[in-house]
């Protein structure tokens, strides 16, 4: 059993894009369009179908504590509802893709920062755990986040 778990971005954070077609958390327009590129859908952390999935760009804030720096930047979504992932494992879709791990600790104080590369991710995880109180994968080509990961 895994030591982690990791999980999307909220449902209800999702719906409310989805329904104003705004940044919940700036106001700023998003935009919907059919996917150019894998993504992921930042809520159930799947990969899109290119020229097939529609999806939704709009700018999040990963960051929920107060006093935390801010780094807004922008991600995709589905444009149709869909679970979010939140689970012990890795999402399968991401082994594919280059992850870049910021690990932190609580106030948002970046501690660490590894790519994975041909690593196993669970190990590069663990030895960040040992000083960190949770970890934001990120997109190691776009620099984007993509998903959180806690301690299970």
């Amino acid at each position: 059993m895994s030591q982690f778990r990791f999980h999307g971005i909220a449902e209800a954070l999702a719906a409310e894009v989805r329904s104003s077609m705004r940044s919940p958390q700036y106001g700023h327009p998003a935009h919907r369009e059919l996917a150019r590129g894998y993504g992921p859908c930042r809520v159930c952390l799947r990969t899109f179908a290119v020229g097939k999935d529609e999806r939704i760009l709009f700018t999040y804030q990963p960051f929920l504590e107060a006093g935390s720096l801010p780094a807004p930047g922008p991600v995709f979504i589905h444009a149709r509802e869909c679970a979010r992932y939140d689970a012990l494992e890795l999402p399968g879709d991401f082994r594919s893709l280059p992850l870049v791990f910021d690990a932190y600790r609580t106030g948002g104080e970046l501690v660490a920062r590894e790519r994975v590369g041909t690593r196993a991710p669970e190990k590069v995880l663990a030895a960040l755990f040992e000083r960190a109180d949770y970890v934001h994968i990120r997109n190691g080509k776009a620099g984007c986040f993509m998903a959180s990961v806690r301690p299970a």
